[in-house]
């Protein structure tokens, strides 16, 4: 008998392993995991009970296949039940959804990551996959900015990081004790090591942080179809159905959220509406 497909329209329950509080705003959840396999750059559907379900990104180590780690910012309803969630809690899980950051594509070439503020969390499971395979990879470069040194995630591990790859830091806004730089994060890319003629860049944060990120590459010589950006637009339903989150001739949940940026580099200069 054939097995059955997988029903991606409903959640299956998932318990809290473990919840660190990451920042004021933000947290992060392990999960138990059943098994399911997931690549850098795909999220889940959570639903916190009774109240309801959005899309966040996997956090996690892909070496780690013990658990589903997600890193939840609380802007609203359902994202701050999340982040109140507490060890033997139960939360919803569908997924996981979406695309990749490419990896693949990338051996054997420099690597560099821009990331601001929350934008980090989908991007660690490939700096976790990058230290872990750090052969395959030439110059590795970690830019990272952050409103102020209190909404930085992962302090710890960007230190460890440091040891494998090159990471630089930033804050918009200084604090007493800060002794890093103060800048947006591109005032960092002249420090970077990394060639654009033959190197790939993967970019995450609010859109604004990526559009000027974005300019900011190309006048360093790299071509957008080098780099990739995640686009995670009004995604609702995750299978592509309610077309909340088309944006052009793609949905989001569906060709997204990782995008080569010269598809969809068009769309940051656009307001939702």
């Amino acid at each position: 008998m054939a097995a059955a497909e997988p029903d991606f329209l409903t959640p299956r329950p998932a318990r809290v392993l473990s919840r660190r509080r990451e920042t004021r705003e933000s947290v992060t959840i392990a999960l138990e995991a059943a098994g399911e396999a997931w690549l850098p750059g795909q999220f889940n559907m959570l639903y916190a009970f009774g109240v309801g379900e959005v899309p966040i990104s996997i956090s996690g180590d892909p070496g780690r296949p013990d658990r589903l780690v997600h890193t939840v910012r609380s802007v609203g309803m359902v994202s701050e039940a999340l982040c109140r969630l507490r060890p033997g809690q139960w939360v919803g899980v569908r997924g996981p959804f979406g695309s990749t950051w490419p990896l693949a594509a990338a051996r054997g070439r420099d690597v560099l990551l821009v990331a601001g503020g929350v934008g980090l969390a989908p991007l660690r499971p490939v700096v976790s996959e990058l230290c872990r395979h750090r052969p395959d990879y030439r110059r590795v470069t970690l830019l990272y900015g952050a409103r102020a040194p209190g909404d930085l995630l992962f302090r710890r591990e960007l230190e460890r990081w440091g040891h494998r790859v090159d990471v630089l830091v930033t804050v918009d806004r200084a604090a007493p004790g800060w002794t890093g730089d103060v800048g947006v994060v591109g005032s960092l890319l002249p420090r970077a090591a990394f060639d654009p003629e033959g190197g790939v860049a993967m970019v995450c944060g609010p859109e604004v942080m990526m559009r000027f990120a974005l300019a900011d590459l190309r006048r360093l010589g790299l071509a957008e179809r080098a780099a990739w950006i995640s686009m995670e637009r009004n995604m609702h339903c995750a299978v592509g159905l309610c077309g909340h989150c088309q944006l052009g001739p793609a949905f989001v949940c569906r060709e997204g959220p990782v995008f080569r940026a010269d598809a969809v580099a068009w769309a940051l200069g656009v307001r939702e509406v």
